[in-house]
């Protein structure tokens, strides 16, 4: 871990891994509930980072002292169960499917088989507004952007490169893998929602197949812990 300063009141934490970056964003978190922690305006964690800002205690010199004590902790292993569940309906008829399928040495109809049988965790959360990096993907399914990105990605879209998988909320350019669709693109991103984003980090995802594209209630959430 390297903590670094980050403007008048901020610390950038640098981890070793993304997963490592998950664990200390949890943990954070769960600090921060118990009371643990100095006020902190926003904690938003990246690809290998996190970062603090607005970090005051009442005093001067907060996120200093908080970053001796964050060199100190020691951050327990981000239990699989951490989290919220949301389940998003998808149907897997992407155009990019057949592509995939041949890279994972499985038929088209498989793909939906095995990536719907995966429990992902949204890592962080950019580019778009609401859209989360999800990971999960074991390495063995990994595949790469497309050589030529797409001027125009259909709101909606499940999507695949290297280790994440996201949806796209909003209709936009994009060179990532697609297997599938939403049929609930719009519950992705509500700004009249608290949180407005439905794919917030720390969240875990389950797609369920929906093949005949019929829209639902509505992506269902549960709990932390169920």
């Amino acid at each position: 871990m390297r903590v670094l300063p980050a403007g008048r009141d901020g610390l950038l934490v640098e981890l070793t891994t993304g997963a490592a970056a998950e664990a200390f964003h949890a943990e954070l978190l769960r600090r921060g509930a118990l009371g643990e922690l100095p006020a902190v305006r926003e904690i938003v964690p990246g690809a290998g980072t996190v970062l603090l800002d607005g970090i005051s205690d009442g005093a001067p010199g907060a996120p200093a002292r908080l970053a001796r004590s964050l060199v100190s902790w020691r951050i327990p292993p981000l239990p699989r169960d951490a989290g919220p569940v949301v389940e998003v309906p998808v149907v897997y008829d992407g155009p990019d499917l057949a592509d995939v399928a041949a890279a994972w040495g499985v038929g088209p109809g498989d793909v939906a088989r095995i990536h719907s049988g995966i429990e992902f965790r949204v890592a962080f959360s950019g580019f778009a507004p609401g859209f989360g990096y999800l990971t999960g993907l074991p390495e063995r399914f990994r595949v790469p952007r497309r050589a030529t990105p797409r001027t125009r990605v259909p709101e909606g879209s499940l999507a695949l490169a290297g280790p994440y998988t996201g949806v796209y909320p909003r209709a936009s350019p994009g060179g990532w893998q697609l297997i599938g669709r939403t049929p609930d693109p719009d519950r992705l991103w509500d700004q009249d929602r608290e949180p407005a984003a439905l794919l917030t980090p720390g969240t875990r995802v389950r797609f369920t197949e929906n093949p005949a594209g019929h829209r639902t209630a509505g992506p269902r959430t549960e709990g932390a812990g169920q």
